[in-house]
């Protein structure tokens, strides 16, 4: 990929900040972060999975984020520390480009109702909503396209990419981070059947996104019934998820792509789901929970720990043989008790 941020920084300064040890040249300055196997004379590297280990004496760049232990293959100039991935993340804020990219105001062709509050250095752009009655923070970026419905507030130095509909009455946090795509406080998906069809729940609630929220692209975070939809602080959510009304996720958990939450089901804080994960609606799952890939949750989880269902990928032969003996299990099950208990009377 083409380099467009012009930000370059000596490993000295960079081992200053991140209070790593260096080893090696100071003075040498870098302008970007590459992989070990692509990395350039000036770029910066990190090994933070000993996976990659075999790409280390090889690697060009001008120096590495490392751990102690791996430092015997590095040839490069080393800042050593305890987490590279850490730093690594940390140092990728600075090579953004994003971030030196400089606040071009309210662009013309938007629209700004009667009414609205805006903090200092707000970026509306080109085609973007907000209607009456909505707040934004200081530092606000609202990309092309973006909506930002009547009543609605987003915290300061938060950033909406283009296309993001926030709908009316949605509180967000400080700092959060909206991708493209994503729709927050839609209409959950309330109804009432009379025995012929179908009667809308009018939706009167609202979602509250915590602190440090982050988005990803084409998800959804539906609005409550009657109370709210509560993300917490620090709450990370990946592309394609799907949030039910009146879900309450806990501080600093993680959704991977493609999981979906039932409504009124409670998420607990330092949680992490998986990649496809389903969790019924009106769960609790406890604080610290790890639940794998395609995992379907039908009860409460009550104790911290690792999660798992469903059965991981076979050949089709072998996969069609245990489908046809799962559904003997309970036949078998009763054959096995008979035989246990004809065994003691015997």
């Amino acid at each position: 990929m083409k380099k467009t941020n012009a930000f370059s920084c000596s490993l000295a300064e960079l081992a200053a900040r991140l209070g790593a040890t260096l080893v090696g040249d100071g003075e040498r300055r870098v302008s970007g972060l590459a992989t070990l196997s692509d990395a350039g004379p000036e770029d910066l590297s990190f090994l933070a999975n000993r996976a990659y280990l075999k790409y280390l004496p090889d690697t060009r760049a001008a120096a590495v984020l490392i751990h102690p232990a791996h430092v015997a293959e590095c040839p490069a100039t080393r800042l050593e520390l305890d987490n590279p991935y850490l730093a690594y993340a940390e140092l990728s804020r600075l090579f953004d480009p994003l971030a030196a990219r400089p606040v071009a105001g309210i662009h013309p062709a938007a629209s700004v109702a009667d009414g609205v509050t805006l903090g200092q250095r707000v970026e509306v752009g080109a085609h973007a909503v907000i209607e009456s009655g909505a707040e934004l923070g200081d530092d606000v970026i609202v990309g092309p396209g973006s909506v930002v419905g009547a009543d609605s507030s987003i915290g300061a130095g938060s950033r909406l990419h283009a296309n993001v509909t926030v709908y009316h009455g949605v509180i967000v946090g400080k700092r959060a981070i909206l991708h493209s795509g994503c729709v927050i406080g839609a209409d959950g998906f309330g109804f009432a059947h009379d025995g012929a069809g179908w009667h809308k729940i009018a939706q009167l609630g609202g979602v509250v996104l915590g602190d440090d929220v982050e988005v990803g692209s084409c998800s959804s975070i539906d609005r409550g019934a009657l109370g709210d939809t509560v993300i917490g602080d620090d709450v990370k959510i990946d592309s394609q998820v799907q949030i039910a009304h009146n879900v309450c996720i806990g501080d600093h958990t993680a959704l991977a792509g493609c999981v979906g939450i039932a409504g009124s089901t409670k998420v607990g804080r330092h949680c992490m789901l998986g990649g496809g994960v389903g969790l019924a609606g009106h769960l609790t799952i406890c604080d610290g929970v790890q639940v794998t890939g395609m995992s379907l949750v039908t009860n409460s989880i009550t104790k911290p720990g690792v999660y798992s269902s469903g059965t991981g990928a076979m050949s089709n032969a072998l996969w069609r043989k245990n489908a046809v003996r799962f559904k003997q299990l309970d036949d078998l099950a009763k054959r096995l008790t008979r035989l246990e208990r004809s065994s003691r009377d015997t």
